[in-house]
């Protein structure tokens, strides 16, 4: 069994959007020796809640907290058993989640969803991320800060996104006043998993700047919140809690959870994160200039700073957001493995609907050579534009054109999408020498060397599969007392594999062609040429709007 001689280990787990990870790691230097995964029972609830009713409107995306738990009874004993670890050498826990997703809850942190006579309210239920039916109440938001010249709005690019905790609370309060009253918390996921961990309610610098508009010690006032609605100024009570640093201790593994777990109760318990934000520790890349780009089902790009900077439409940047002693700076691509999965899924033909045949056929293009241009906002966008009623197009489609053709089209658009956030962030005086790039789609050599070529930067691969609970296991071990800081642990417990795609010159300049045709099409269609694209929304959301409404008519 592994342990018996001394060693000790942390525990790691990473919340997805299906799925939740637990990773076992070593913590003299970061070897991973077991891992386990949990599906998500539930999965991600677009059409109606679990037990039934009437269908959701559109563009929501809810999840049910009990799939959480269940990561914690079913992953981790089982990534124990996987590395043959006796419980006993594990000092600590850390865990990380997709963000912003976010639920109401009872002053003892009970899922509103969970109150029998509330189970059957959408809006009790936790709201993940890619929920974007509050773009109409971001957009208020937005509008208002502008008019009042809030000083906070700068940080954010200029823009809250609809995916953020005031937007959902706002829609929240004016669809469902009832649910909206009864939620004495309003709590992050990734803060809410370790409430049920330590049964210490606790608060992370992370979520708390990117995704709550908290700048400089405070949110945005009792004033600008009862301007959008009198019903909304005591939002911010909501999210009262202790307000923790990234890596300190949130507290001791309760007797519950060390049921759940298998693990000693009374170790360790790191403060809540955000999956890309732990995952810039896992890849070395804590250092200014060094930009990790975290790649799954959408993407989230992170770069520290020695100094804020106002980025045009960024996610935001937060005092020891990403690590404490710098500001980190957040921005991201709201589809990017989803879009390739949806052209797999639905729209390639039989034959060739698999990534490995498409990129397998996509790679012997030249660049350029299928004729088109697309626009990587199948499911809206975060960055820069900061609007998810923006959809998906494909420029120079002819009868000639291929599956493998548009499948190559759509791997390029998600690196355009990178390009404009890096260019966005280096214009803004945030250096972005290298890339570093995490998640899942790291494993296609052809997306990554697009994007070798596309950015024109080298680009180095995180050294293992699990970046963001591998992050969580570094910040674990230092809540747990094994490191000074995350930077120490960082250079002891993360890898990353340097420099292993490299630009090619010809591709480069080819790319450039390319490039400067994305960004005229993402102007005219992003910023107000044509809204044509929000007029379909508008049009598609009218035309299934009676389920829409019986849904609002039974929480209301």
């Amino acid at each position: 069994m592994s342990g018996v001689d001394g060693e000790r280990y942390v525990v790691g787990v990473d919340y997805g959007t299906l799925s939740g990870r637990a990773l076992v790691v070593r913590v003299r230097d970061g070897a991973e020796v077991g891992t386990a995964v949990h599906a998500y029972r539930h999965g991600v609830l677009e059409a109606q809640l679990p037990d039934g009713g009437p269908a959701l409107p559109p563009d929501w995306a809810l999840q049910d907290p009990e799939d959480y738990r269940d990561v914690l009874r079913r992953a981790v004993p089982a990534a124990l058993a996987d590395a043959g670890v006796d419980p006993s050498r594990v000092i600590g826990i850390g865990t990380d989640f997709t963000a912003c997703t976010v639920l109401p809850t009872l002053a003892d942190g009970t899922p509103l969803c969970e109150v029998p006579e509330l189970r059957h309210r959408p809006h009790a239920w936790v709201k993940l991320w890619k929920h974007h039916a509050a773009q109409p109440h971001a957009d208020r938001i937005n509008a208002l800060a502008h008019e009042r010249n809030e000083p906070w709005i700068g940080r954010y690019g200029g823009r809250i996104s609809a995916e953020w905790q005031f937007a959902k609370g706002l829609q929240l309060l004016e669809e469902d006043p009832e649910v909206y009253r009864r939620a004495e918390r309003f709590v992050e996921a990734a803060d809410w998993i370790v409430w049920q961990l330590c049964d210490a309610e606790t608060r992370n610098v992370s979520t708390a700047g990117y995704k709550g508009i908290r700048q400089d010690g405070r949110y945005p006032s009792t004033d600008f919140l009862r301007a959008l609605d009198p019903g909304f100024a005591d939002f911010a009570t909501k999210l009262d809690g202790p307000l923790l640093p990234l890596g300190e201790r949130a507290g001791p593994l309760s007797a519950r959870a060390a049921a759940w777990t298998g693990l000693p109760a009374g170790i360790a318990v790191a403060v809540g994160n955000v999956d890309a934000h732990v995952t810039a520790a896992a890849a070395q890349a804590l250092e200014p200039g060094r930009m990790v780009a975290i790649m799954g089902t959408s993407t989230c790009h992170v770069v520290n700073g020695a100094r804020p900077a106002e980025v045009p439409g960024m996610c935001g940047v937060v005092d020891g957001g990403v690590s404490a002693g710098a500001w980190g700076h957040e921005a991201g691509q709201s589809g990017v493995g989803d879009i390739f999965g949806w052209f797999v899924e639905q729209a390639a033909p039989a034959g060739l609907a698999s990534h490995e045949r498409l990129t397998e056929l996509a790679a012997g293009q030249p660049v350029g050579a299928h004729g088109l241009i697309a626009l990587d906002w199948w499911n809206g966008n975060r960055s820069l534009l900061v609007n998810h009623d923006l959809s998906g197009m494909i420029v120079g489609l002819t009868l000639a054109t291929r599956p493998q053709d548009v499948y190559r089209a759509l791997l390029e658009s998600t690196a355009f999408g990178t390009r404009m956030i890096i260019e966005a962030f280096v214009e803004a005086g945030v250096p972005v020498d290298d890339l570093v790039v995490a998640g899942g789609l790291t494993s296609n050599r052809l997306l990554m060397q697009i994007y070798a070529d596309v950015t024109n930067r080298p680009l180095g691969i995180i050294g293992s599969a699990q970046g963001p609970a591998l992050g969580s296991a570094i910040h674990a071990a230092v809540a747990a007392g094994a490191y000074p800081n995350v930077h120490r642990a960082s250079e002891a417990m993360g890898r990353v594999d340097e420099g292993v795609y490299q630009p090619d010159p010809d591709n480069v300049r080819a790319y450039d062609a390319l490039y400067a045709e994305y960004r005229t099409l993402h102007d005219h269609f992003g910023r107000g040429g044509d809204d044509v694209m929000l007029r379909l929304r508008a049009i598609r959301n009218a035309a299934v709007a009676a389920p829409g409404e019986a849904v609002l008519e039974v929480v209301g």
